[in-house]
């Protein structure tokens, strides 16, 4: 099949952070959708690229893989993220935030618990991590184990009452800054994506100023497509990559049964992130085998 038909999905998330398929089972997946390629993109977390990596050797795998990561970096009274691709996983400064972003994310949660403990609803963090202690606990797991004991019915309503920013058990967290995402990123030879940009519900206006300002720091691309994007949002969010200059990027952001509705490489359905991209991408990347691996891919198909 020719390459440029073939289909990629930039943006999945294992048990390493709030997905629920491990690394290996992610690559099983990624074959059976007959994807071209598909990057590990944790949050703020790399522990499970070596497990994808051995897997897919294990597996025989046809499949390229792309070791990323998610960065959340503060913005205003919140967050936005970073997507990085092609990252060297294994850089000690990369490794070195990476592992206080996590440290931060554990402190911040084991806060959480002794919040829900105090208002008599009684949780362990080992209860969140479910077996997996290489996990790195996000909402997403305080959601589930609320709806596992019977105090929600649903994610929406663990959001609504008890984990959004405006309710009681809300920790904030302690964000890097946009520019030092960027800079990690770079350094670590990956590229920085500014990732679903709408999913921040920002004024037109609002999220170019913001574009600007991460474009300054580094900034390499953006994602257009991605599960929840209407086909006026991709447009719209292709304008934007045109107009900055920035490589389009996509990706489902699956997550397994966390978020039912989204299937890995075609999200909601109608997902379908060009192989081109990839390309484009590992062009803008430091060289590396997993560059190389697209290139001769991409020059043999």
């Amino acid at each position: 099949m020719n390459n440029m038909i073939k289909t990629v999905d930039l943006h999945t998330h294992s048990t390493f952070s709030d997905g629920t398929f491990s690394p290996a089972e992610l690559v099983k997946k990624a074959v059976e959708k007959n994807l071209a390629a598909f990057a590990l993109t944790d949050h703020d977390a790399v522990g499970g690229i070596e497990s994808a990596i051995t897997a897919i050797k294990e597996q025989n795998a046809p499949i390229l893989f792309v070791p990323g990561t998610e960065l959340s970096v503060g913005y205003k009274d919140g967050d936005i993220h970073m997507v990085g691709l092609f990252i060297d996983y294994k850089n000690l400064a990369f490794t070195k935030i990476s592992d206080l972003l996590v440290s931060r994310r554990v402190e911040r949660n084991k806060e959480m618990v002794a919040k829900f403990n105090n208002a008599s609803i009684n949780m362990t963090y080992e209860e969140l991590q479910e077996g997996n202690p290489d996990t790195v606990i996000t909402r997403a797991h305080f959601a589930r184990w609320l709806i596992k004991h019977g105090i929600v019915k649903n994610a929406a309503e663990a959001f609504d009452k008890y984990l959004d920013t405006h309710c009681p058990f809300y920790v904030p967290r302690k964000y890097i800054t946009p520019e030092e995402g960027i800079e990690l990123i770079l350094e670590s030879g990956g590229v920085p994506i500014l990732a679903h940009p709408l999913h921040y519900k920002l004024e037109e206006k609002e999220l170019e100023t913001l574009i600007v300002r991460l474009k300054a720091a580094g900034l390499k691309g953006m994602e257009a497509k991605y599960s929840n994007h209407t086909a006026q949002d991709e447009t719209y969010a292709r304008k934007l990559c045109n107009k900055y200059e920035l490589l389009p990027s996509g990706g489902s952001d699956f997550h397994g049964s966390n978020k039912p509705a989204i299937d890995m490489g075609t999200g909601r359905g109608t997902l379908s992130v060009p192989f081109e991209y990839l390309i484009n991408i590992a062009k803008a990347a430091k060289p590396s085998e997993f560059t190389k691996n697209v290139l001769d891919y991409a020059e043999n198909a």
